[in-house]
């Protein structure tokens, strides 16, 4: 009778929590410090006065003034920017899946030529800065009609945010079986079946994760937004602390408001997508050992 190899355990959580020595303890808190310090001070900072902010700006408030909320909302518009960055990132994100979704399953499955030159290519791509497409692509949007419009900026979003999710994908595809695949294939199916029917649900981690790291790259994108988008009715939320701003003054706690306001979405919905991100990174290979 052969014996199966021994399995390895991982240790519960709160055994590895009582074996860790004080260094650890030290390092974890200075994470969070880290980590939760500035969006604390944001919000600090949301609630004070103006004149409160000069003579104290990293201090906890001395008279809590919720209003300043308010205003933000109001005097930046926040609602109508909340609604565009949602179409935004909802259209980036469903076209980036779809097009990232469709090249990984062509570079893990499919025997295709030059597709270590196309990987390559996706590196390189996906390492360039972005500064340097902003001239030629103002120049093109310009003559086709996609200068300030939506559509034109959320197909910029999925040229630049593609590459790495077409290689994260493709990672996390080579590690799902062939069995199903080759079953299916054995009955006739396609391959546009096979891929989604059969390798985009079984791949459902790795969307998930590329899915909310695009969201959030083009939740918090600036620079595009504000250059190919003129039509303050089109505008982002990323786009609206240039509402406050008089002459050559700033009004720092309605900027910290309107800080809290916009990155309060993404922060809840990676807290509450936080283990599929982690599951699909690590199923990728990309989460380290």
């Amino acid at each position: 009778m052969t014996l199966a190899p021994p399995t390895r355990r991982r240790r519960p959580l709160k055994q590895a929590v009582q074996n860790a020595g004080p260094v650890t303890y030290v390092v974890l808190t200075a994470l969070v410090i880290f980590a939760l310090g500035p969006i604390l001070l944001f919000f600090f900072n949301a609630l004070k006065t103006q004149s409160e902010f000069g003579t104290n700006p990293l201090g906890i408030p001395q008279s809590w003034h919720w209003v300043n909320f308010i205003d933000a909302w109001q005097q930046a518009n926040m609602g109508a920017g909340l609604w565009n960055s949602v179409i935004i990132v909802g259209g980036t994100v469903l076209l980036t899946c779809f097009s990232a979704g469709c090249a990984a399953y062509a570079l893990a499955r499919l025997e295709i030529k030059g597709g270590d030159a196309f990987i390559t290519y996706l590196l390189v791509a996906s390492s360039l800065p972005t500064q340097m497409f902003l001239v030629p692509l103002f120049y093109i949007w310009s003559n086709v009609g996609l200068y300030d419009t939506q559509v034109g900026l959320i197909l910029i979003y999925c040229g630049l945010f593609s590459p790495f999710a077409t290689l994260l994908l493709r990672s996390f595809m080579l590690t799902m079986p062939k069995e199903f695949e080759e079953a299916a294939r054995m009955d006739g199916a396609s391959e546009l079946k096979i891929l989604f029917t059969i390798v985009l649900p079984n791949a459902l981690p790795g969307l998930l994760t590329i899915a909310l790291v695009t969201g959030l790259s083009a939740y918090n994108e600036f620079l595009f937004a504000i250059t190919f988008i003129q039509s303050s009715d089109l505008l982002p939320v990323s786009t609206t602390f240039f509402s406050f701003q008089q002459g050559f003054t700033q009004d720092f706690t309605l900027i910290s408001a309107a800080g809290v306001i916009m990155i309060a979405p993404m922060l809840i919905l990676f807290l509450a997508l936080q283990r599929k991100f982690i599951d699909g990174l690590s199923s990728s290979g990309l989460g380290g050992a």
